[in-house]
């Protein structure tokens, strides 16, 4: 067999495996079972801020908050990615959707964490 039909054999058996092992995965994957929605639900939040004890919010008591301290901070202070926003409502939603903390200025903080309440 020549060396360029050998690698052609070789890269061909290479693939069939590659195929069989993809299927493999993709048929156990289906097998798992879906994570549970209630670990990404996020109806309430502990917030921590400077000089103030934990105070628990709901979803839209932290958005209003974050409308609140965003509005207070100069545009050229935001972090470049929430800067892209135009609105102060947009600008929130955004920190809510994908951060846990805003830089408030030198030696304060606002952060948030979504927890679960139980009764």
């Amino acid at each position: 067999m020549s060396t360029a039909l050998l690698s052609q054999h070789n890269d061909i058996l290479y693939l069939t495996n590659l195929t069989y092992l993809i299927q493999y995965f993709v048929n156990d994957w289906e097998k798992l079972p879906m994570p549970d929605p209630l670990m990404y639900q996020q109806d309430y939040f502990v917030v921590l801020e400077t000089n103030q004890p934990e105070q628990f919010f709901t979803a839209s008591e932290l958005l209003e908050k974050l409308q609140e301290v965003l509005g207070k901070l100069p545009e050229n202070d935001l972090p470049p990615d929430v800067q892209r926003f135009t609105t102060v409502a947009e600008q929130a939603q955004y920190l809510l959707d994908t951060s846990c903390e805003l830089d408030v200025g030198p030696g304060q903080y606002l952060e948030w964490y979504a927890v679960r309440l139980e009764k």
